[in-house]
């Protein structure tokens, strides 16, 4: 009983619009965002690049063999995971379509603290980094040529993507404790149901329900190593 009263005081807290972040420095020197009031941070306090880059671009991007790659970002945040994709696909000479669901975005004055553009590896994509904070929500907006970037301000209840539109979802909500109502296996289905087949889905999380939940819904499981700081991780792929 407990821990269900928990879980709803962490869902009201999360829906305060005036909810308070700050600005916190990660272990390999990249910044990154923390919310006092759920005790949780946008990325490990182990390196916020490094986690990123692990997660998504190693775990995830270099997994689709594919021209142009349709990514689904649950929890846009900082924009970090857009920024390394779109970096990614221009050393991979891929077309990207990306779309970033989000539904407390962060501030302009939050992102020029964070200083991404600063990071080494994509401090000539700064530029475009700033572009995708400064265009609006929910159009679809051409960040380079080769790069399009559709920002969707949402919650997840309401949040319907398109049925086998995406190769590739990066699973970045906070964790089951601060956000339990965002693995749920309704919301699990609308990734698998997002997903093209043999489309990959990947998260840093690697809780036994929720592979038991993806495994349930039909998705090939396989923990493989977790970035610093955390032991495994999960990807999934679509069959």
């Amino acid at each position: 009983m407990a821990a269900l009263k928990l879980s709803v005081n962490l869902v009201l807290e999360f829906e305060k619009t005036n909810m308070k972040r700050q600005i916190i420095t990660t272990k390999d020197g990249s910044k990154s965002l923390y919310l006092p009031d759920l005790y949780e941070n946008y990325h490990s306090d182990h390196g916020a690049l490094q986690e990123s880059m692990h997660v998504f671009i190693q775990s995830g991007w270099k997994e689709v063999d594919l021209e142009t790659v349709r990514v689904l970002e649950i929890g846009f945040g900082t924009g970090l995971n857009a920024i390394i994709t779109l970096k990614a696909g221009i050393e991979d000479k891929k077309t990207v379509k990306y779309t970033g669901l989000e539904a407390f975005p962060v501030t302009v004055e939050e992102v020029d603290l964070l200083e991404y553009d600063q990071l080494e590896g994509i401090e000539d994509v700064q530029d475009e980094f700033k572009k995708m904070h400064a265009v609006n929500w929910d159009e679809d907006v051409e960040i380079t040529d080769a790069f399009t970037l559709t920002k969707v301000k949402q919650k997840m209840e309401v949040f319907i993507p398109e049925k086998e539109g995406f190769d590739l979802v990066y699973f970045d909500a906070f964790g089951p404790r601060a956000q339990p109502f965002m693995w749920t296996n309704d919301v699990l289905q609308k990734m698998y149901d997002a997903l093209s087949t043999n489309g990959v889905f990947v998260t840093y999380c690697a809780k036994g329900d929720v592979r038991r939940s993806l495994i349930s819904l039909g998705f090939e499981v396989e923990k493989i190593p977790g970035p610093p700081g955390k032991r495994e991780m999960l990807r999934a792929r679509k069959k």
